[in-house]
């Protein structure tokens, strides 16, 4: 497998604003943020999936989201981020290697939430949820 974009960052071959450096993962501000802060955190562990990492890249991962997280609600005084993860191209992942954006949110930052990813599926409390389907698909997809 190539080195992706950001395995040449984590080598150094590209330069970028580090955050944090971690054994298992990495932590660099986004070069388009989406709000000042905007950063991304990336296992050093190349894999296009979450569920391709090793399971201590997994863990490791989430504590950097956590660590950076707070972090930048720290630094800029709020209480809240937008944590994303577009996990394969099918779900808007741009570039083969698990990252996860960290955003800081505020009131009235003009981010959106997770509706505005699908405009054409009725928002919560429009339409009667069919619990009956929910229930069927749940016992098919429970992890024993």
């Amino acid at each position: 497998m190539e080195p992706s974009i950001f395995s040449k960052i984590i080598t150094g071959s590209i330069p970028a604003s580090f955050i944090a450096r971690r054994d298992l993962w990495v932590a660099f501000l986004d070069i388009n943020p989406r709000a000042e802060g905007h950063t991304l955190v990336v296992p050093v562990e190349q894999k296009q999936r979450i569920r391709d990492l090793s399971t201590e890249s997994q863990r490791s991962l989430i504590e950097g989201v956590s660590e950076v997280s707070s972090k930048l609600c720290s630094h800029f005084n709020i209480e809240d981020c937008s944590i994303v993860v577009h996990d394969g191209p099918a779900a808007g992942q741009e570039i083969p290697h698990v990252h996860i954006h960290i955003i800081p949110r505020s009131k009235g930052d003009g981010g959106k939430s997770l509706l505005a990813m699908f405009p054409d599926v009725p928002n919560p409390g429009v339409i009667e949820p069919n619990f009956s389907e929910l229930a069927e698909l749940a016992k098919t997809l429970y992890l024993d």
